[in-house]
């Protein structure tokens, strides 16, 4: 008896576990078109660096007001645009290129 409460106990423990990790959202990556381009969720520019040429974006959390949740932030290099128009904060859209393992940011626009 004691055998069959301990494992209904342990099962029922389980299902409480398994059922709040089946609850937690997992991040969206952002899709890619055929050229690059990212489509879908926003994005903000977190540092720009303009004498490495280099930018770092993280993507902009939807939700409930007052979530601490952040997105994660990626580094890319910068070729072909002029970073001195660009701040952080700055909501964006960009392309990215991988060559050999590097993402380099070919387009970047400011959202209006």
């Amino acid at each position: 008896m004691q055998t069959a409460k301990l494992m209904s106990a342990g099962i029922a423990a389980l299902a409480i576990v398994a059922s709040a990790a089946l609850a937690q959202q997992t991040p969206t990556a952002p899709q890619q078109s055929a050229k690059g381009a990212q489509q879908g969720p926003a994005w903000m520019l977190t540092e720009v660096n303009r004498l490495n040429g280099t930018v770092a974006i993280r993507q902009v959390q939807n939700g409930t007001v007052g979530t601490s949740a952040s997105g994660t932030t990626e580094r890319f290099k910068v070729q072909g645009v002029s970073l001195d128009d660009f701040h952080a904060g700055d909501r964006v859209t960009y392309s990215v290129t991988e060559t050999g393992g590097t993402k380099t940011i070919t387009k970047l626009q400011k959202e209006k």
